[in-house]
């Protein structure tokens, strides 16, 4: 997590837009690895015993496991051990706040032995998980559920750079949303038209570092273990959830472009891709949001 949101409603009290946002902070408290108290520290810090958590804990967890399964392993939320080793262990947004974990923390984890009863949660000893894009996803449409339930007739939900959106928008064509062009700051490669529904944009060139003589990034190649190596710099999809949305995107990083592209319409999304030349590639249903 830890990043910066925005919400809108359509027909809300300022009182609700406050308790929008006070959800939002409290998935940030439940599910950032940067707090010593967040439920996924309590987890990582577990050595294989038994966590009772808040149900949107649960509800996260679950979402993990139907985001490996997905697609296939490309989505790791285990890999948490390696993204520290290659150097993103602070905060960008609050660099006081450092991410550390146990000495029997390795990747890949064993997601699919991950129980799940009730409230409570046992991760496999040494194995860790890291919500990053995917909580963003699941925040965002946690307050939109909420801000519909207690009498908004709509709301954009954006989170870190994933934006749900729900019920009426201001506009009869639903609601504009601009995608980044990750070459020209403050300026949208294109627009796209929602309804209902989720976009999610990954960018290797948002989050890099250098690692000695190395500059590397946040998204982990589940294979090499190391930061994806692919001309792909961003790439976003267009799913009936902010969950779904952000975990497909992570194939984008480590299959070939057009195949990626293919297979997005088999699972219910669409997607475009910005290369590095400046090119944007999409799938054959792209265009049904323009």
């Amino acid at each position: 997590m830890g990043g910066h949101s925005t919400i809108t409603l359509v027909g809300g009290s300022p009182r609700l837009l406050d308790a929008c946002f006070e959800l939002a902070h409290r998935c940030e408290r439940l599910w950032s690895r940067f707090i010593l108290s967040s439920d996924i520290t309590r987890l990582n810090w577990a050595e294989g015993a038994t966590i009772a958590v808040d149900p949107l804990t649960v509800r996260l967890a679950t979402a993990m496991l139907s985001g490996f399964a997905r697609t296939a392993g490309d989505f790791d939320p285990t890999l948490l051990p390696d993204l520290l080793a290659a150097g993103y262990t602070r905060s960008v947004v609050d660099p006081s706040r450092e991410t550390t974990l146990p000495l029997s923390a390795r990747a890949p984890g064993e997601i699919a032995g991950m129980v799940i009863e009730g409230d409570a949660i046992t991760l496999p000893r040494g194995t860790t998980l890291d919500p990053g894009g995917i909580g963003k996803g699941l925040a965002a449409d946690v307050v939109c559920e909420f801000a519909l339930a207690e009498g908004a007739w709509g709301v954009m939900a954006e989170m870190g750079g994933d934006v749900v959106v729900a019920g009426d928008s201001p506009e009869a064509q639903g609601w504009r949303i601009g995608v980044e062009d990750p070459f020209r700051d403050e300026q949208f490669a294109t627009i796209v038209r929602l309804g209902t529904g989720a976009i999610a944009t990954s960018s290797q060139l948002k989050r890099r570092w250098q690692a000695g003589q190395t500059e590397v990034h946040h998204l982990i190649d589940s294979r090499s273990r190391r930061s994806a190596v692919t001309d792909v710099q961003t790439v976003s999809v267009i799913a009936a959830q902010g969950w779904y949305a952000e975990i497909l995107t992570k194939p984008a990083f480590v299959r070939p472009p057009q195949d990626f592209l293919a297979w997005l319409p088999s699972v219910g999304a669409a997607g475009s891709i910005i290369d590095a030349s400046g090119t944007m590639l999409e799938s054959a249903n792209w265009r049904d949001y323009a």
